[in-house]
């Protein structure tokens, strides 16, 4: 069966983005690294938007992930950037109820029960499903998260959007792998303990 993977990079305090939201990629707090690239380049190519994908010269299909799920306000910055389809490589689902009703988009629009589309979507063959975030759809989605690929950074922010944005909920994961980069990020894989 295929594993839900929340992938994303996440500051010591536990923040995916701060304040105001938006494209935390490249900040101060959540830098993109020549080592963080080139790692994402080698072990995970698919979570590469395709322009980025693009300018470094990768092609192929994903060796962890066929499909990707987002929600709507990740997926607006890739909107605001011009990009309908940040992963034209891989299927690409949208959780939102305000895009329902949009057929002109390149993207699975998910204006259900995310947590049943997701459970649809393991039960299909294929690779690992990758869960983009943001914090509020991870929290809606943490019964069904089976894997936290967490790309660590050394930087504390204090207020921001969180890793799980919700109510208070309990899930137990234990480490099954890490790789320390030489600017400072440390990338840590946990398996859900069921």
């Amino acid at each position: 069966m295929r594993r839900l993977v929340y992938f994303v990079a996440v500051t010591l305090d536990g923040f995916i983005a701060g304040p105001e939201g938006g494209d935390p990629s490249g900040s101060d707090f959540l830098p993109v690294t020549p080592d963080l690239v080139e790692h994402l380049v080698t072990e995970w190519p698919e979570t590469l938007p395709a322009p980025a994908r693009e300018a470094l010269g990768v092609e192929g299909p994903g060796q962890a992930f066929d499909t990707v799920i987002e929600g709507r306000a990740s997926y607006d910055i890739g909107l605001a950037a011009g990009l309908t389809d940040a992963y034209p490589h891989l299927r690409h689902l949208v959780v939102s109820r305000t895009l329902a009703d949009r057929t002109d988009l390149p993207v699975e629009v998910v204006a259900g029960d995310p947590v049943a589309r997701v459970r649809e979507l393991k039960a299909e063959d294929g690779l690992d499903i990758w869960l983009v975030g943001g914090g509020t759809l991870a929290h809606s989605l943490l019964p069904e998260i089976d894997r936290l690929v967490l790309k660590v950074n050394p930087s504390v922010i204090g207020e921001g959007r969180r890793l799980l944005e919700g109510p208070f909920a309990h899930a137990r994961f234990e480490p099954v792998g890490q790789v320390d980069l030489a600017g400072g990020v440390r990338v840590v894989t946990l398996d859900r303990v069921r």
